[in-house]
């Protein structure tokens, strides 16, 4: 038996008429002053020299005009094969020197398809060149590396995407990329593009080996930070062999009887602290541990008929090489580290970092380092113009100051963007454009 709806719905548009009639719109007026200082910073020559392209008749475009419009599309939130397409077509980004003009998706498949994993490597070799030349920047002589994995979910079909490491869905297939941080100035400095079966620290020595190797020799020591699962001999090894420093912290699964073995002492009603020396199963000697207990709870236990109350603690160990701190300071500086977890998620989320998913997997590594490049050229722009854009996450900068719609106007010799003369943050825009000129015209 049918049962009708009998209940009446109301709509009441409102009186305001739409129209398709306004030519030339832009929903990144921002752009173009984005694309000013990406070419000063010589990532669109640097394609260029990296992926030359001979022109022939069934070729519009070049491999490195692809790449360029894949890293603006990142920058502006552009996180599907499909959209790329339509972000090329914008009267803005179709304008902008050396980017293709209405490029299809088919044609920025091929292009990547043909790279493969030849190209995959090369495009690697040349960022991992390019971000430690911009690292040497900073002008120090120690600086700090924060390493860490992400998981990517998939869906489908896809080359490598296999059941791993997913916190956030169990059992799922996806990818496992490793990456590494330079802490003082958040740039990416080194990634690679994995398998979801691959543990945390798989393939760890010859990552920071690829990774201190390309460091320039203004830099001479590093200190590394990671989480417990980079707790590995053979790291420590290389990294004492090159007179680094380290601060790894220890899974409690085989530690926890040892720790509570250890004489603690009390820093306050809560905390309390231990040192220890110990060397596990196949290392060549003993290291340095630093533990901390922190009383969680009191929980109610009886024993003989009468009620007691029994302590329950947290622990947190870690091992470290670094000399003169204690543990509750060595607790300190490895809770720094959890700086690198935002670092990610602005890179996944900002930056569109493993979201745009083929089932090539040699084109997905290729998409995620151009994600990466998009994230680093993202956070030279803010560090250039001003500390409060540098505060803030890329989503909240590219909201205020890309993504803002406005009308392209072509003249004889000149094109302008007209932005709407009610901006909110028009004033802010005005000093990052000049900030970003000046820096530019040096």
């Amino acid at each position: 038996m049918q049962v009708k709806n009998t209940k009446k719905m109301s709509f009441v548009t409102t009186k305001v008429k739409k129209e398709f009639t306004s030519g030339q719109l832009t929903s990144y007026s921002g752009l173009s002053v984005i694309s000013d200082f990406i070419k000063h910073i010589g990532i669109y020559d640097s394609l260029n020299e990296w992926f030359p392209t001979v022109r022939h008749n069934a070729s519009l475009f070049s491999t490195a005009q692809v790449l360029s419009s894949i890293v603006l599309s990142n920058l502006c939130g552009v996180h599907r094969m499909s959209r790329m397409e339509n972000f090329t077509h914008d009267p803005l980004v179709s304008r902008l020197p050396g980017l293709p003009k209405n490029i299809d998706e088919d044609t920025i498949r091929g292009h990547l398809s043909l790279m493969g994993e030849r190209g995959a490597g090369h495009l690697h070799a040349s960022l991992l060149k390019f971000n430690s030349a911009e690292a040497s920047r900073c002008g120090l002589s120690q600086i700090t590396l924060d390493c860490d994995s992400t998981g990517l979910t998939t869906y489908g079909n896809r080359q490598g995407a296999e059941a791993g490491y997913n916190p956030h869905k169990k059992g799922a297939k996806g990818y496992h990329p490793l990456l590494c941080f330079l802490s003082e100035s958040k740039l990416l400095l080194n990634s690679w593009f994995r398998p979801g079966s691959a543990y945390t620290s798989n393939g760890i020595l010859d990552f920071m080996n690829e990774t201190l190797s390309a460091l320039p020799e203004a830099i001479k020591r590093v200190f590394f930070r990671a989480d417990s699962g980079f707790f590995n001999g053979d790291l420590f090894d290389l990294l004492e062999k090159g007179g680094h420093s380290y601060l790894v912290k220890v899974k409690l699964k085989n530690l926890k009887d040892l720790l509570q073995k250890q004489s603690w002492e009390k820093v306050d009603a809560k905390t309390a602290t231990c040192k220890f020396t110990h060397r596990c199963g196949n290392w060549q000697k003993g290291r340095a541990f630093y533990g901390v207990r922190i009383l969680k709870e009191y929980v109610q236990k009886e024993f003989f008929g009468e009620m007691e109350l029994i302590p329950v603690y947290d622990y947190f160990c870690y091992c470290s090489n670094l000399k003169g701190l204690d543990a509750i300071k060595i607790h300190r500086l490895y809770g720094e580290r959890s700086e690198s977890e935002n670092w990610i998620e602005q890179a996944k989320n900002g930056l569109c970092a493993g979201r745009t998913i083929t089932r090539d997997f040699w084109v997905n590594d290729i998409l995620w380092q151009l994600s990466q490049l998009a994230y680093n050229i993202s956070i030279m722009i803010r560090y250039v113009t001003d500390f409060w854009a540098w505060r803030q996450e890329h989503t909240t900068f590219r909201r205020w100051f890309i993504c803002i719609p406005g009308k392209v106007v072509k003249s004889a010799r000149r094109i302008t963007v007209k932005m709407p003369k009610e901006y909110y943050w028009k004033q802010k825009w005005r000093d990052f454009e000049q900030q970003l000129a000046c820096k530019i015209a040096v």
